[in-house]
């Protein structure tokens, strides 16, 4: 059985004291690569950064999921290395749970946003 594997996605607001909100997920399932996003949680940034930052952290999420910039378990090593002041990355974590649709959802709400 695969276990279900994941990075989460963070802005760093404040960096020099380590304040960062999640507002995505890298879900690895073997060679297949999952990645999602909260808009919600995005939108918010909006009040918190100047324009020009926050426009940078959309883009590099959204374009992660869009234009596959992102597509192995190296890709992801390398983000969690050598992120930048804006957008973190967490190490790879794996859970013993199989990586299918429902816990990947469970996986979403719990660590980035639940709906509500």
């Amino acid at each position: 059985m695969d276990n279900l594997r994941y990075s989460i996605i963070y802005a760093a607001i404040r960096p020099e004291i380590s304040e960062q909100i999640s507002v995505g997920l890298i879900i690895l399932n073997g060679d297949e690569l999952d990645i999602r996003y909260s808009s919600h949680k995005l939108k918010a940034l909006q009040s918190l950064f100047p324009e020009k930052e926050y426009r940078f952290i959309t883009n590099v999420i959204s374009n992660m999921k869009k234009n596959g910039t992102v597509n192995t378990e190296a890709d992801v090593n390398y983000l969690t290395r050598y992120s930048n002041n804006l957008i973190t990355f967490s190490p790879l974590k794996s859970i013993d749970v199989p990586p299918t649709t429902q816990n990947k959802d469970w996986l979403f709400r719990n660590y980035v946003y639940n709906g509500k």
